[in-house]
C-alpha cells in the first residue's frame, strides 16, 4: 500500500519563524540566505506531507510515529493514497495522530 503522512512542523523555541527564498526561475535549488537576493518568505509552520512505508496500516503507524518523535509535530493524519499525490488531503484518511493520545482510527 502507499501511505502518506500530513503533519505541521512549527519554528524551533530559538527561532520565530522559518526563512528560506522563493525563486520562481531556480525551484528546487537550496541556496543559502545570504547568498541570494530572491524574494525571503517568512512562516511559522510548515506544512508537510510525507510518504510512509508500510505494507498494513500498523505497519505505517509505526513508521510515521516515529517520524513524528523525531519532527516538532504535536498532530498528523496518515492517509492511504494510491495515485501518490503529493497535495493534501488527497487519498482515504486512516488514522490520525495526536501526541499524548496516541493514533485514532478515521
Amino acid at each position: 500500500m502507499t501511505y502518506f503522512l500530513e503533519y505541521t512542523v512549527t519554528a524551533g523555541p530559538d527561532n520565530a519563524e522559518f526563512e528560506f527564498p522563493y525563486d520562481e526561475i531556480r525551484t528546487g535549488n537550496t541556496i543559502p540566505l545570504s547568498e541570494t537576493d530572491a524574494e525571503i518568505v517568512h512562516t511559522p509552520e510548515l506544512q508537510a506531507r510525507t510518504g510512509i512505508v508500510g505494507a498494513t496500516v500498523p505497519e505505517a503507524k509505526l513508521e510515521a510515529e516515529q517520524l513524528i518523535i523525531h519532527s516538532r509535530a504535536t498532530q498528523a493524519s496518515l492517509y492511504e493514497d494510491p495515485s501518490n499525490s503529493l497535495q493534501s488531503g488527497i487519498g482515504r484518511l486512516v488514522a490520525t495522530f495526536v501526541e499524548g493520545s496516541g493514533w485514532q482510527d478515521a
